[in-house]
């Protein structure tokens, strides 16, 4: 599936070695962030999870907006690295919020790409609770590089 990699997960572990494993939204060594994990990439599909803390509060009970676009955009790009395998930088991104977002429940986010021209990726997903999509989300993604090449020069 990864050339070179046992598996999704160790492709993934080696996407974050590359960055430091600091990444606000999916960093494990960042600990003030989010914590996206669990990645996984099936019929073009990519999904995660994270389980909000107490801090990304905006109302009583219910997680920020800007914490809820901070994960969808997250998965967006994700879904750039699993499926095109390239880097990318948000150049457009419209959410839609359907519901409240509870703090207090494992949020799923879940990404496919819906279309590629050249350095220009246009990417959707949703932030579900049990399979409730709460919000939604796409954008226009900008490639920066090929995961490859990042790749091949932590192995140089």
């Amino acid at each position: 599936m990864f050339a070179g990699y046992e598996d999704t997960a160790s492709y993934v572990d080696a996407v974050r070695r590359h960055y430091d494993d600091g990444c606000f939204a999916c960093g494990r060594d960042n600990p003030m962030g989010l914590h996206v994990d669990d990645f996984d990439l099936a019929d073009g599909e990519v999904t995660a999870t994270f389980t909000p803390r107490a801090e990304y509060r905006g109302t009583d009970g219910v997680l920020h907006g800007g914490v809820t676009a901070t994960a969808l955009d997250e998965i967006l790009v994700w879904a750039g690295i699993l499926v095109e395998r390239v880097m990318t930088v948000t150049g457009t991104l419209e959410l839609k919020y359907r519901r409240p977002v509870p703090l207090d429940q494992t949020i799923e986010v879940a990404a496919r790409v819906d279309e590629r021209r050249g350095r220009r990726v246009q990417i959707s997903g949703r932030l579900s609770v049990d399979d409730q999509p709460l919000v939604t989300g796409s954008g226009l993604y900008v490639v920066i590089a090929e995961m490859s090449e990042l790749l091949a020069a932590d192995h140089s």
